[in-house]
């Protein structure tokens, strides 16, 4: 099943290899308008919704809001962004979409089961729905129409592999917010292809108790020779934490940002599991409008992949350039 997940990566759109402002937690929506230049659609106007489990700081949304940006300029679509990385507080900003009268929503599903009811009750209504970033082994038990994203699982394994190969004895997975089911998939991947490796977890919306925690576990096991983080946020907190621990355990991350290209050129992070966020959120919009006006369906029922591939000293300078634009 997981093989054949790698088998149905559909080109939907143009996937570009280059290829969002800091979001607030629900409240008024920032208006559309920060995504890249492109002609606009002569399609009627219409409002699609896209509701994430964002913590507030993280760049990585940011990423992600602009491709959505972008999508919805193109489209002739009302874009309202809004995120919460409570679950229950998440699924309250979907119904607030549909009572508002949305005529789609995008919706990441971090935490599945606490979004179900909402977004059924948003499908049954009529309205829509697709699923992005997280969420890949529920959303068709949910009912929402198609998925873009990474398989976390798949990803996982390939850095596992990626860490035999580079002759690591032993690996600390940290994962930034426990219950996610994405990044604790990754984390079983990398265990499923290098299983000399431990997971932590440590409070995500607090850095320096990011820092604290992985220094104490370095400074506790010194057979650790590998961290990997699961967003570039907290893969420099790391290379931190191994100064900090006196380790010399190398870092590697899931995930990209603009301060990531330097870390990546000086050697303080090896390597990043690239998921191409941007491509995610413009994905996630262009299908709505797709549907909207043409009742299509990306993906032929499967998820939609837009990774994983890595970025690393051999082909950071083809992405500095975007990085550097705040779309990779």
């Amino acid at each position: 099943m997981r093989f054949s997940r790698l088998a149905v990566i559909a080109a939907a759109g143009v996937l570009v290899m280059g290829a969002a402002g800091c979001s607030s937690t629900g409240g008024k929506p920032r208006s559309n308008g920060g995504g890249m230049g492109g002609g606009t659609v002569d399609t009627p106007r219409a409002t699609i919704a896209m509701i994430t489990h964002e913590v507030p700081g993280d760049s990585f949304w940011d990423l992600v809001r602009k491709g959505a940006e972008t999508a919805a300029k193109k489209d002739n679509i009302e874009l309202r962004y809004s995120s919460d990385p409570e679950a229950p507080n998440q699924a309250n900003l979907v119904q607030t979409a549909v009572d508002s009268g949305v005529q789609g929503i995008a919706v990441t599903l971090a935490k599945p089961d606490a979004m179900k009811a909402a977004i059924e009750n948003a499908t049954g209504k009529g309205i829509p729905t697709v699923a992005f970033n997280a969420g890949l082994d529920a959303w068709q038990k949910i009912g929402v129409k198609e998925y873009f994203g990474q398989d976390g699982y798949i990803a996982g394994q390939e850095a596992g592999r990626r860490l035999a190969e580079e002759g690591a004895k032993k690996v600390l997975c940290v994962i930034q917010e426990q219950g996610h089911v994405d990044l604790e998939a990754r984390c079983a991947g990398v265990k499923n292809t290098f299983p000399a490796s431990e997971t932590l977890n440590v409070n995500g919306k607090d850095m320096p108790s990011v820092e604290s925690t992985i220094t104490a576990k370095l400074q506790q096991d010194r057979s650790i020779d590998y961290v990997v983080t699961l967003g570039a946020p907290f893969a420099p907190t790391a290379v931190q934490s191994v100064r900090n621990s006196g380790s010399s355990a190398k870092v590697g991350t899931f995930d990209t940002n603009a301060a990531l290209v330097d870390a990546i050129k000086n050697g303080d992070v090896q390597w990043a599991v690239d998921q191409q966020p941007f491509l995610q959120g413009y994905l996630a919009v262009d299908s709505l409008w797709l549907y909207l006006n043409n009742g299509n369906v990306i993906g032929g029922n499967q998820p939609t992949l837009t990774g994983p591939s890595f970025i690393d000293k051999t082909n950071i300078d083809s992405v500095a350039e975007y990085a550097k634009n705040g779309t990779r």
